[in-house]
């Protein structure tokens, strides 16, 4: 066999239920040329999707010392991967530890080794050889949403500590967060599940709560106002931006107008290879005279007309918006989101109130969700809309990624 002495790899497992039936996909190029130089895949059983990332890195690694190479420029869409092989991420997940201490006593066999992200549309190569690895087996191919049709017990946080009132909640934690489970890759047209009796595909709207604000760390209301994402805020984006980009799946990225919406949406759009649009409609409340007010100092300030406001979704805060209002628009939005994207997955990035109204349309329930339902910073859930006018909720306040 004759050595090459630059080569690149490209890698990718999936894991199809994470945990769920798994595979791995790699295939080496030679960096000058671009021809094939070895592929490999293989069926893992059933572990989870960062697992089966790991694998394929290490099957590519494996195959390019094989070959002979000296340099070697891995690219893959897992951002996890990429950024924990680049030591930037501390790896902490006890399964992923060994898999990552594999790789880089195989990377230490090469005069240099460069770790690069790329979308999941420029890794079509590596993502063809881990399905085939996965449809090989014969495994039956679970839900696309975290491994079943429907969430696991409880992902609501809300039940022993309820929201006042849609505020933006208190900071997550404060270090650069290991990414949880992946949802295994998210399905191009998504289809209903069986016990809803939903007729068609729908479109499924992946809800992501921006990162954190100063305005979230002293839990002040904010609506209209435009504070920046914090340092732990663009730590909590980036980490639910590995989330996503590493399945890909997404047909667009649609963001609140606002900057601290705009800044979590940009960098899931970065990982996504998409590009970002913004629909005004996903703004927040506007809370008037009670932006930046405590829910205390907001009491105080109109202690009648908040007491009233608080079981009453009619009425507005001084100068500001009912949520009767927000549900109008929202209503708008979903229809826009529907007509644009049918059938397609939609990564929508927004604030509390309008991503409970979503939630409160695809539940059809009443207004009391608004004041009892917990949504974390930078928290995905996910509803989906379907053609008959039919809906679901399939995740609530996931925060796995943080």
């Amino acid at each position: 066999m004759t050595a090459v002495s630059h080569v690149r790899v490209e890698a990718d497992g999936g894991s199809r239920g994470n945990p769920g039936p798994a595979g791995y996909g790699a295939v080496v190029f030679d960096a000058d040329t671009g021809a094939v130089l070895a592929e490999r895949r293989d069926f893992l059983g059933v572990v989870t999707n960062n697992v089966a990332e790991y694998n394929g890195l290490i099957a590519g690694l494996t195959a390019a010392s094989d070959l002979g190479a000296g340099v070697v420029e891995v690219r893959m869409d897992s951002k996890l991967v990429v950024e924990q092989m680049s030591g930037r991420w501390k790896v902490k997940h006890p399964d992923m530890i060994p898999l990552a201490q594999r790789a880089r006593e195989l990377a230490s066999g090469f005069d240099r080794v460069t770790y690069t992200w790329i979308p999941r549309a420029e890794n079509s190569h590596a993502d063809r050889l881990a399905n085939e690895a996965m449809d090989g087996a014969n495994q039956p191919e679970a839900s696309p949403v975290d491994g079943a049709n429907q969430p696991e017990a409880s992902p609501v946080d809300g039940a022993n500590q309820p929201e006042a009132s849609p505020v933006d909640g208190a900071a997550q934690p404060e270090d650069v967060p290991e990414v949880g489970p992946v949802p295994a890759a998210v399905e191009k047209t998504p289809t209903a599940p069986g016990w809803t009796g939903a007729v068609g595909k729908p479109t499924r709207l992946l809800l992501l709560r921006h990162g954190q604000t100063p305005l979230s760390v002293e839990r002040r209301y904010s609506g209209r106002g435009n504070p920046q994402l914090t340092e732990v805020g663009l730590a909590q984006a980036a980490a639910a931006a590995a989330r996503l980009g590493g399945r890909g799946g997404v047909a667009a990225v649609v963001s609140s107008p606002l900057g601290r919406a705009r800044q979590t949406a940009q960098a899931a759009a970065d990982a996504l290879g998409l590009p970002l649009t913004v629909h005004e409609g996903l703004t927040e409340t506007d809370f008037g005279a009670w932006e930046g007010l405590t829910f205390r100092e907001a009491s105080e300030r109109d202690p009648d007309l908040h007491r009233a406001w608080l079981g009453d979704t009619s009425i507005r805060p001084p100068g500001g918006e009912s949520f009767d209002e927000v549900r109008v628009r929202i209503e708008e939005v979903r229809a826009d989101l529907i007509r644009e994207y049918p059938g397609r997955n939609v990564l929508v990035v927004s604030h509390v109130t309008p991503i409970k109204t979503l939630l409160q349309l695809a539940l059809d329930t009443g207004p009391s969700l608004l004041y009892r339902l917990h949504l974390d910073l930078a928290s995905l859930s996910i509803a989906e809309f379907y053609p008959d006018g039919g809906a679901s909720v399939r995740l609530v306040n996931d925060t796995s990624h943080l």
